[in-house]
């Protein structure tokens, strides 16, 4: 079954290592595959990635949209150690997270991050 994307004007969607950018009028259109497809609102770049939740959310970002587990493997098992050290609390969300991971269900785990990350923006605003 398709997905059914919809873009506001010069929004931006990620799909796979590509990325496509809407033109000045609301865009909709079908994508039909297995590509992995982010909206640019649900990334995060390797500059802004400057907390412990959005280091481990990059990585598997990264490992989503290039479908490549294995070449990030190791950097994520050590922010992964880090996210546990620094959010003590929110064991459940990062078992969860990494659950996902390790089942190969990248996408779910990126929106179980976005839990934490949510979590560690009102902690910081606390």
């Amino acid at each position: 079954m398709p997905l059914r994307v919809e873009l506001k004007p010069f929004e931006r969607i990620v799909i796979g290592e590509t990325v496509i950018i809407n033109s000045g009028t609301r865009t909709c259109f079908l994508i039909d595959g297995e590509a992995p497809i982010l909206r640019e609102k649900d990334t995060v770049t390797a500059e802004t990635a400057n907390t412990p939740v959005k280091r481990l959310y990059f990585c598997v970002q990264m490992m989503y949209l290039k479908n490549d587990i294995p070449r990030y493997r190791t950097s994520y098992l050590g922010f992964l150690k880090d996210l546990r050290e620094s959010l003590p609390g929110s064991r459940e969300q990062i078992d969860a997270a990494n659950a996902h991971v390790t089942s190969g269900a990248l996408y779910k785990a990126l929106k179980e991050i976005r839990k934490l990350m949510k979590r560690e923006e009102e902690q910081v605003a606390a």
